[in-house]
């Protein structure tokens, strides 16, 4: 049901919604180490978004019907929104410290990996799974560095 391009035009706005929610939260905290971490966290997210872009831009997406297409992209926009899952409710510019700004950034790659996952019941296409494996691999990589960085 979902395409690709559909996929990967989500994941690229799960990651502007995350780097909008660190950047908010960076500039209402007054504590200068966690607004450092939240600066990074949205330049991570940025990061990502490009990564995905640049994938988006090397694969060769199979024509399919145009309305199906704009239907299945309208269902999740409507699903994700301006969705950042645990973050929202985080008020990251409320921690007190860089090791609580980073749990819950695990928690929202965490989160993020549930709705792919979830995502992968409405496709048939094994070329699109594949890639949608590859993107829950790559959350579960930002998951696991946040992890170390707590070490």
């Amino acid at each position: 049901m979902f395409s690709i391009s559909e996929i990967l035009d989500l994941a690229m706005r799960l990651e502007k919604n995350g780097e909008n929610t660190y950047r908010d939260a960076a500039a209402r905290t007054t504590e200068p180490a966690l607004r450092g971490m939240l600066e990074k966290l949205a330049d991570d997210e940025v990061r990502h978004a490009e990564w995905f872009a640049e994938l988006k831009e090397t694969l060769q997406v199979p024509e399919g019907d145009p309305d199906l297409e704009e239907m299945a992209g309208e269902i999740l926009g409507g699903v994700v929104g301006d969705q950042t899952f645990s973050l929202k409710e985080a008020r990251l510019g409320e921690l007190k410290s860089v090791e609580e700004v980073i749990e819950r950034a695990i928690e929202f790659e965490e989160d993020t990996v549930l709705f792919y996952e979830m995502l992968r019941a409405f496709i048939q296409d094994e070329d699109t799974l594949k890639l949608l494996e590859m993107i829950i691999a790559e959350e579960r990589d930002h998951a696991a560095a946040l992890r170390k960085s707590l070490a």
